[in-house]
């Protein structure tokens, strides 16, 4: 038998990399990690951006205290920690993070940027960190109060465990649940979280509350059926409160959110005793929408019991456990007085009188007869002069016939303008503007919920013209201002998409001098000799977008060269091209309308000025703008609109029908 093979220590990079691989182990626990730190810093705002999963990219920017700029040299080195400070503190320790790893083992195995600002700092600074180390001294940047961490190549020291996780889009959804499960929790918080150039998969506004932020993330079908409980045990010194669906809804999957003194956990024996509970009550395999939030004396939870933190233990577990399931039981039981059945029609013959069968009837006029699930065809299709492969001459001069005839004198120009659409930018550029953070608060703060409903689970019915469009929610049908709608979703999407807009180009530039003479030739114009000179105004009109052009062209994607030609416009939708028609009156609207001199009001008046021209649609022989109002304008609708508040005084949604009370009506016949 040889001689057993010597025993030496290892290379301190070497222990740190394995510690680091057992505390982020997947994309989705360095997000977690990160928006714990957040929430940790009083952030009112987290919005999570990720590449491929997380495993290219992820960032993560709040609105929280920031990190002092002397702390930056130790930010990122293991165990250092601002939320503890010996180890019986752990015995109530109020935060997430406690023991200094998170930042360290990110940085030992993927390149860590971090950029923070706090309240007493006159700017933000921003380092790079490597194997926990500062490479170099912060550099002070422009940035808002808060921090930005910036995670680039994921494992990519570690090749085993960077190629087991070669499905982005499988570590995308868990990072979505993970999220999402933050985002009920913390429903005072606003959350969003996409992918890198893409729009929001989930977006909620700040100031919240748990059953709205369910609905948005998890569907109308679970929030309509949701029961509130709360549990209190003095004895056992915990309590207990959440929500759960009631015997009318069921699943193949279990979801299950537990918070246990506000940390995400797993506690596989409480979900097993829950979903028991339901299996008396709902159809085999099949199972509830269970969302938990258990607070115990800390004194009684260890925390430091896994890596990932996803487990903890605490005293008392199988009474506590005993405790909440009956509660939750007896909760259900006293729900249970009325259930949904999906049975066979009747076959003849059958038993029709509701106190034999024991059955409670359904009346036809409770019953929603279209499905939002349901798709047509034509979805899948978009119209030739839609399409990126084809050409736009035909789509050009087709909706834009009205304004050709006013321009004889410029319509070979124009005609020879046609839109080629260009590939969203490649760099995504974060916002830090205070001015439109501030804009973009606003719109979240005045969210009507209701509405925010009503468009997230609205089924289309149709179009009546450009205009206006018929919605229905539940049993009511809506009669909705498609203009006006999409004014706002449109002013939402220029604040939201601010410097990381897609191109429109123009294959021939367009002079603005022209296009602003064609404007003032048109009679909503209200010209008057006493304006001025037509060929002076159009003039001053090029100048003034020409001075801005460098603004223009950096946030907004507008392209303007030196001598005053159009090059570019955004694009704010994919699948839609604003109609050319009105191109001229947009262009002397943003010289006259716009408050170049003050920030925030030009943004603002920016974005309401182009909201109103991408809004613009016109009936044409041709049937694409139908496809367009239904298969883009509406999907944006219900995907991410904020509606705001105005929308209920402003007649943008008028309920012109209503099934129980139509039934009313012919009973009366």
């Amino acid at each position: 038998m040889g001689e057993p093979p010597k025993i030496k220590k290892l290379e301190e990079a070497v222990i740190n990399r394995i510690a680091a691989g057992e505390v982020i182990q997947r994309p989705v626990n360095a997000i977690k990690e990160m928006i714990e730190n957040s929430i940790d810093a009083k952030s009112t705002n987290i919005q999570v951006t990720v590449k491929q999963g997380g495993l290219k990219y992820i960032q993560i920017q709040d609105n929280g205290s920031g990190i002092r700029r002397e702390d930056f040299e130790i930010v990122c080195e293991r165990f250092t920690t601002s939320k503890l400070r010996e180890f019986e503190d752990l015995s109530t320790i109020a935060t997430y993070g406690f023991r200094g790893e998170a930042l360290a083992s990110i940085s030992h195995i993927a390149h860590l940027t971090i950029q923070s600002k706090t309240g007493n700092e006159k700017c933000a600074y921003r380092a790079a960190f490597v194997d926990g180390k500062l490479q170099e001294s912060p550099k002070a940047v422009a940035g808002v109060q808060g921090t930005q961490i910036v995670v680039e190549d994921l494992f990519y020291n570690m090749n085993v465990r960077r190629a087991a996780m070669k499905n982005g889009a499988e570590e995308y959804q868990r990072i979505i649940d993970v999220v999402g499960k933050y985002a009920v929790h913390n429903s005072s918080i606003g959350f969003g979280l996409k992918k890198f150039n893409e729009n929001n998969d989930i977006r909620t506004p700040p100031n919240s509350n748990a059953i709205d932020n369910i609905r948005t993330i998890y569907g109308n079908l679970i929030a309509r059926e949701l029961i509130n409980f709360n549990v209190e045990n003095d004895e056992l010194k915990f309590k207990a409160h959440g929500y759960m669906t009631n015997v009318n809804y069921s699943t193949k999957k279990f979801t299950f959110l537990l918070f246990i003194n506000n940390r995400l956990v797993d506690c596989t024996g409480l979900k097993k005793c829950i979903d028991q509970v339901y299996t008396t009550y709902l159809p085999k395999h099949m199972h509830p929408f269970v969302y938990l939030s258990l607070e115990l004396d800390p004194r009684t939870i260890d925390v430091n019991v896994h890596p990932t933190k996803h487990e903890v233990h605490f005293l008392s577990e199988d009474q506590i456990i005993e405790s909440l399931t009956s509660a939750i039981e007896t909760k259900l039981l006293g729900s249970n007085n009325s259930r949904v059945f999906f049975v066979q029609t009747k076959l003849p013959g059958a038993v029709s009188d509701t106190k034999e069968t024991g059955q409670i009837r359904t009346y036809d006029k409770d019953l929603v007869r279209t499905d939002a699930a349901e798709q047509k065809l034509d979805k899948f299709f978009v119209p030739s002069d839609l399409n990126r492969s084809e050409n736009y001459e035909t789509a050009f001069k087709r909706d834009n016939e009205h304004f050709l005839e006013k321009a004889t004198d410029f319509e070979n120009a124009l005609n020879r303008s046609i839109c080629l659409r260009s590939s969203l930018t490649k760099i995504q550029n974060e916002c830090k503007l205070t001015s439109v953070l501030q804009l973009r608060h606003e719109i979240e703060s005045q969210c009507h919920k209701t509405l925010r409903e009503l468009f997230a689970q609205h089924v289309f019915v149709g179009c009546v013209n450009a205009k206006h469009s018929l919605v229905q929610h539940g049993t009511k049908l809506y009669l909705c201002d498609t203009t006006r709608i999409m004014e706002e979703v449109f002013y939402e999407l220029v604040m939201y998409n601010f410097q990381n807009f897609g191109t429109i180009n123009l294959s021939d530039p367009l002079p603005l001098k022209e296009l602003a003479r064609l404007a003032l030739d048109l009679a909503e114009t209200g010209w008057t000799e006493e304006d001025g000179n037509k060929d002076e105004l159009a003039e001053k009109v090029q100048e003034i977008l020409t001075e801005k052009g460098d603004m223009l062209k950096a946030y907004f994607s507008i392209d303007i060269d030196e001598f005053g030609y159009l090059k570019s416009l955004p694009l704010l939708l994919d699948n839609h091209l604003p109609e050319m028609g009105c191109l001229p009156m947009y262009i002397l609207r943003l010289a006259t309308e716009v408050d170049w001199e003050h920030e925030k009001k030009c943004f603002r008046q920016f974005a309401r000025e182009t909201g109103m021209y991408y809004a613009k649609m016109y009936e044409s022989d041709a049937q694409s703008w139908k496809w367009v109002v239904e298969h883009v304008f509406y999907t944006a609708i219900k995907d991410f609109f904020l509606p705001p508040k105005t929308f209920t005084e402003n007649a943008a949604v008028l309920q012109i029908a209503d099934l129980p009370h139509l039934y009313k009506v012919f009973e009366r016949c």
